[in-house]
Formats: C-alpha cells, sequence, structure tokens
C-alpha cells in the first residue's frame, strides 16, 4: 500500500539547479526520508537524509550545494540541488523509512535520471 514515487529529472549544464520531489502515499508514520544516488559501474550511496524530528545529514560530497527539505501536509520530501557537477551525474532514489513496534520497514522510489553536460 505504501508507495514512493520520485520526479523532476532531467537534463542540466553544470553548474546549474534541479530540484527533484519525492511524494509518498499510503503511510502517516514515516520515521525518516533520505536521497540516495547510483551512478553507472557504481554502489548506491547516501546523498541525504531527514528525521522525523526535522535532523539532517548530508554526504561530504554535496555539503553546501544539496539542500534537503519537507512539506509533510503534502507528503513530499524535495531535494534542492545547486552548482551540479558532471560527477553528480546518476539515477537519484527517494528512501522512505517507516515506523514499526520495533525496527522500521524501508520502501524505495523508482528512481529519476540526473545528468549534467559539462
Amino acid at each position: 500500500q505504501v508507495q514512493v514515487v520520485e520526479s523532476g529529472g532531467g537534463l542540466v549544464q553544470a553548474g546549474g539547479s534541479l530540484t527533484l520531489s519525492c511524494t509518498t502515499s499510503g503511510t502517516s508514520s514515516i520515521a525518516s526520508s533520505g536521497w540516495y544516488r547510483q551512478a553507472p559501474g557504481k554502489q548506491r550511496e547516501l546523498v541525504t537524509s531527514i528525521e522525523s524530528g526535522g535532523e539532517t545529514t548530508y554526504a561530504d560530497f554535496v555539503k553546501g550545494r544539496f539542500t534537503i527539505s519537507r512539506d509533510n501536509a503534502k507528503n513530499t520530501v524535495y531535494l534542492q540541488m545547486n552548482s551540479l557537477k558532471p560527477e553528480d551525474t546518476a539515477v537519484y532514489y527517494c528512501n522512505v523509512q517507516t515506523f514499526r513496534t520495533f525496527g522500521r520497514n524501508m520502501y524505495w522510489g523508482q528512481g529519476t535520471q540526473v545528468t549534467v553536460s559539462s
């Protein structure tokens, strides 16, 4: 019943900006939300996350350039990407974790392609 859907990917020149959106349906018990990315031939890596209390974390390679935010009324989390670099090119995935009596359930979106040209 829980669905996670990303949108907003596309082609942008180096130095440009892009905003990704991730909308979750089917739950009101979100523990955390985050963005991961995976480039061809590489492992999926954490970009940023936000906890239910609002605490955020960022990978070193995006600090000062990317910002995660959320709109609880819309069940949507955003990734504002500024000063994009060619090495940011990847498929970006939204990850949502929901509360359980113990532990968490985890859900992934389908991914959205971000391509940064030189």
